[in-house]
Formats: structure tokens, C-alpha cells, sequence
């Protein structure tokens, strides 16, 4: 009886709602300089930069996230950036993630909605999400 409760429990834990993988799959933000790949891994999902428009700098060297507060990570190439972290889906959305800018080198609070198959807002924001800036993604595939 009780490992049938716990394979119940483990169930209905480790189980994803099969819309929240509708975010999954490659975005444009929305100036068209940056592709972004969703992807899930243990339950939670994440965002990396897989295209710039601009993948060189001036000097013909991949472009690195020089504006990170961290030196360490000053040389750190843009591209397989991740720049999405830690989202949950619930109730239509997702959340409780967090959104790094390599535009301007900080962390934001963030979460996501679709506002259909092809469109999807992304917000980030400090504080409360009255305090933020969203951006409009397309899905390329």
C-alpha cells in the first residue's frame, strides 16, 4: 500500500501539465539580433541564445558577455548563453525565473505568457513586475 502511494505521489509530482510544453522550441526576440532555444530540464524550463545576428565583434572574435559584473564571466561567449532560468508553469504562464540581460549585465526577475502558438511575451522586471520591460518573441520552430 504505501509504495503504491508513493508511486501515486511520484506521479502526480514529476508530471508536467502538456501545455506548459508549448513554450518549448526556438524564439526571436523581438529586434531580431538574438534567437532563443526553451528547453525543459527537471521540471523546470530554461533559455539559451543560439544565433546573434551579430555573432562577431569588431576584431572578428565571438562576442562574450563583457558587461557581466562578474570578471570571470567577462569572457564568456554569448552564444549557448543561458539567459532563462529556473521557470514553472502554472495557470497559464510561466514563472518564478529568472532573466539575465547580457545588454546590460544584470538578473531580472521574470516570467512568460504565450499569446498564442507563434507569439510570446517575456517579461523582466525587479522588485514587482509593475517595474520591468517586456519583450514580444515570434516562434521560428
Amino acid at each position: 500500500m504505501k509504495s503504491l502511494l508513493f508511486l501515486c505521489a511520484f506521479f502526480f509530482l514529476s508530471f508536467t501539465p502538456p501545455e506548459a510544453d508549448a513554450i518549448l522550441g526556438v524564439w526571436k526576440n523581438s529586434s531580431g539580433k538574438g534567437h532563443i532555444q526553451i528547453y525543459k530540464q527537471d521540471h523546470k524550463f530554461y533559455g539559451k541564445i543560439i544565433w546573434l545576428k551579430d555573432a562577431l565583434d569588431s576584431e572578428g572574435n565571438p562576442k562574450v558577455d563583457k558587461k557581466n559584473s562578474d570578471p570571470e564571466k567577462r569572457k564568456t561567449s554569448l552564444l549557448g548563453m543561458v539567459m532563462l532560468r529556473d521557470f514553472s508553469y502554472k495557470n497559464g504562464e510561466w514563472d518564478g525565473g529568472r532573466i539575465y540581460n547580457p545588454s546590460d549585465g544584470k538578473e531580472y526577475k521574470g516570467w512568460m505568457k504565450m499569446k498564442d502558438q507563434k507569439t510570446l511575451t517575456v517579461r523582466g522586471y525587479m522588485g514587482i513586475s509593475l517595474f520591468g520591460k517586456s519583450d514580444t518573441w515570434t516562434r521560428i520552430k
